[in-house]
């Protein structure tokens, strides 16, 4: 928003400043680059934390084998310190560890990441997807059952979806 009421507005650094409500320093910064420079988070020291790493290192270790829903969650780590080892951490302490050590842990033995995206490339005309289902409607006063054709094309998402009397053979299309 800096860079577009200075281009179209041609306010100066300290009109941007004053109607954004910042400093003068960081409307020249966004003024020089289209992209904020990258945040720095400071690596905080945990003292009371230290002493339960590696029991915490080894139960995400070992949760790497078990099945999804046996795994730990940061509460239930936190409940098992305390109760196991009388443990007096705060929550937000342990999830960031976990939350870091998680990541690294998966990575070093080798596990796929969890979350991830498959790109598609379609071309136009090319792929579609297409299924029967049933469907009931209203046709002259009578409930009757139909089946529903639905067609979708994979690069534009377009649908056509069309009630039929029969998915086998020759079967005409219901009037609408």
């Amino acid at each position: 928003m800096i860079r577009r009421d200075s281009w179209r507005e041609g306010l100066s650094v300290r009109a941007l400043a004053r109607k954004y409500g910042v400093h003068r320093r960081l409307v020249r910064e966004a003024l020089c680059s289209a992209v904020p420079p990258p945040r720095r988070t400071p690596r905080r020291h945990s003292p009371r934390l230290e002493p339960f790493k590696k029991t915490i290192d080894q139960r995400l270790l070992d949760d790497l084998e078990a099945p999804p829903k046996q795994r730990h969650t940061v509460q239930r780590i936190l409940a098992r310190l305390q109760q196991e080892l009388g443990a007096e951490i705060a929550y937000s302490t342990v999830w960031d560890y976990v939350h870091r050590r998680r990541q690294e842990i998966a990575g070093a033995a080798g596990a796929a990441p969890s979350a991830g995206f498959v790109i598609r490339h379609n071309q136009p005309g090319m792929d579609a997807e297409v299924d029967f289902g049933e469907a009931w409607v209203d046709l002259a006063g009578e409930r009757t059952k139909c089946y529903l054709f639905a067609f979708r094309l994979a690069y534009s998402g377009k649908a056509v979806h069309r009630p039929v009397d029969r998915t086998t053979g020759v079967s005409y299309m219901l009037a609408w």
